[in-house]
Formats: structure tokens, sequence, C-alpha cells
């Protein structure tokens, strides 16, 4: 297999002063890989693309690039292209300027550079606004000059921050099915950093999701969904995320809010546990934990119930608009299979 385009990170520590930004991140992507750095705000993810790219230095750890340590090295050393949430275009030049830019840093021969830039062009659809300068261009236009900028110079390595974030929803999908076309048309190795989470799952190969400077799991999007390692994730992903809710552990029996809900299966060691069922998972049923409606969301092709489980806000998720209504008491079931059970104490997953 090419080793052109492997990154590893290992050990990575970021301070400011006496806050700690980055905790030892350490990080394997493979050549040709879409890998998302995923997590809210402040949670280092940002700041991990910028030691990759050389543009912010780290107190600890090591870069590679190909198995060659580049710790040490400024950005242009490291064959790497950066598109910016800003886009960060020249407005005083063209399109076609913008994108050749690059290459005239390095003293491409002109005619190749005509080449380039119209191919670069044409892989995201700008190739009829070479003329217009970037305040002549939509968001979404921008983001492709960008891209197109990034791209001409055939990078090993292909880094966005935040790139989608500036676009309107509609634009957005569009352009993330482009970008993910266009990522496999290139086959060049990209990290691409966003705090939201859908956008995540739809164009990863692997995710990483950060959380307070530390690395909380790193997989396929499939995999991150269906077994979150600890509560901080389940709490993150899913759209709405996983329920949590306290709960204790009887044999082959689960106790929620009072009521004994038979798994079938042996739950592991007696005691209290904390249960994570994802909203699309429960339904309503003739008998099962007393719950009350506090809010009914209509989304047109699906609805939500905001549920009180006792003390409890959780969320239910359901194709059809069920004949209830705000103040209603219900009883919710769930299948076994569903059940996510997570150690209260440490927050992490529980072996099935």
């Amino acid at each position: 297999m090419s080793e052109i385009g492997r990154v590893t990170l290992s050990g990575i520590v970021k301070r400011h002063g006496t806050f700690t930004a980055l905790h030892g991140i350490d990080l394997e992507i493979a050549p040709g890989e879409f890998f998302v750095l995923l997590g809210p705000s402040g949670s280092g993810k940002t700041t991990t693309l910028r030691i990759l790219a050389g543009l912010e230095p780290h107190d600890a750890g090591r870069v590679l690039q190909d198995g060659v340590d580049v710790t040490e090295r400024a950005p242009g050393e490291r064959d790497v292209a950066m598109v910016f949430q800003s886009y960060a275009l020249y407005p005083h030049m063209t399109v076609h300027e913008n994108i050749a830019f690059p290459l005239r840093m390095v003293g491409t021969a002109a005619t190749e550079i005509e080449n380039a830039v119209r191919d670069a062009a044409a892989k995201v659809h700008i190739e009829h606004l070479l003329d217009r300068r970037p305040g002549q261009l939509s968001g979404g236009q921008q983001q492709r000059c960008a891209l197109a900028r990034a791209i001409v110079r055939k990078p090993r390595l292909f880094l966005l921050d935040e790139p989608l974030s500036n676009l309107d929803a509609k634009l957005r999908v569009e352009t993330r099915v482009e970008l993910r076309k266009l990522q496999r048309a290139l086959n060049v190795t990209t990290v691409y950093v966003t705090h939201d989470q859908e956008e995540a799952m739809t164009l990863a190969d692997r995710i990483a999701v950060f959380m307070d400077g530390r690395i909380a799991q790193v997989g396929r999007p499939a995999d991150i969904y269906s077994r979150p390692a600890s509560v901080v994730v389940a709490g993150f992903i899913g759209s709405p995320p996983m329920n949590l809710l306290p709960a204790e552990v009887r044999g082959s029996a689960l106790v929620v809010a009072g009521v004994t809900v038979p798994l079938g299966r042996d739950a592991g060691p007696a005691g209290p546990v904390t249960l994570g069922l994802r909203p699309g998972a429960i339904k309503i049923a003739a008998s099962g934990i007393p719950a009350r409606i506090y809010l009914v969301e209509d989304l047109g092709d699906a609805t939500i119930l905001d549920l009180h489980v006792g003390d409890k806000l959780i969320k239910m998720r359901t194709g059809q608009r069920p004949d209830v209504r705000e103040g209603d008491e219900i009883k919710l079931a769930f299948a076994a299979e569903a059940v996510h059970l997570f150690d209260p104490a440490s927050g992490l997953r529980k072996a099935p």
C-alpha cells in the first residue's frame, strides 16, 4: 500500500500558560483517508489541525508525514494545502489569479499554470468564473475557489477547517456531496475539522471525537454511532443524541424509573448503571416506563417528543405523528438490543 499521505501524530501536547489545550494526542491517518476531527468548540480539534499544518507550535510530541518527522519544518516544507473557514481569498485578485497563486509562488511555468488552473477550476465547477473577483462571488462559489486553490498544486495532505460553516443549510449539503466526490477522485489524504456531527458522519472514513483536549473515541462513523465508548460520546453523536438515564441492573433485567424491564440476557454485575437509548429506539406502549409529554416537535417527516421520565428530560423520535398532546401521561418501551450500558462513575461503556 502506498505510504504517500500517511500522517502520524504522537503525544502532541499544547499549553497556553497554565491551561492545557491538548493532552497527548495520538493519531494514525492512512493514505487516501478522509479523516474527520469532530468535537464541540474549544475541544482542541482546530489546534490539532494547525499543529499538523505547522501553523502553530506545540510543547511536546511529534508530527510525521510518510514516516518522516516534520515537527520542526515550516508550513511551506510540509506539502500540505489548507482551506480555512473564512476562505482567505485575495480580494484584489481574480478567481484565476487566486487559484494560480500557489503555483506562481514556487515558480511554475506559465503554460503549466494555465492548464493546472483550468483543470482545478473544472473539478469544482467554477471554470466560468475565472475572470471574476471574490467580491462578485456567492459564498458557495468563494468556497469552491478556495478548494481549487488548495488542490491546484496536488498536495500530499489536504487540511480543511470548518470549510462549509459559512454556507446556508441547502448549499452545505450540496457542497458536502461534491467535496466527498472530489476527495475520492483526487485520492488525497484529507483531515477535516467540524463541530457538525451530521457532516462528520456523512463525510468521514473515520472520525476522532475530541472532548476537552483529549480524543474520546476513534472509529468508523457507524461504529461510533452504534457503540459509543462513553457517555460523553453518546451524548454528542446522533440527532437528537442518545438519551441517558439512571438505572440498576438486577440479573437479566433493568430497573428504570421504578419499573423492571426484562432484557432476556445477563446484563452484567448487579448495581447502578447509566442506560443509553437512542431516541428512535423508544416506543409508546400499553405498559412500561411512565413518562409525561413536555413538548411535541413536528418535523414533517418525523415527530420528536420531549418527555419527562422522573426528573430527566429525554427525546423520542418517531416517523408517524402520534395522537398525543403536551401534558399527556404515557408509557415507554424499548427492545433489549437497543440498550447501551455505561459505568456511572467513569462514564465508560460496559461490556455487553
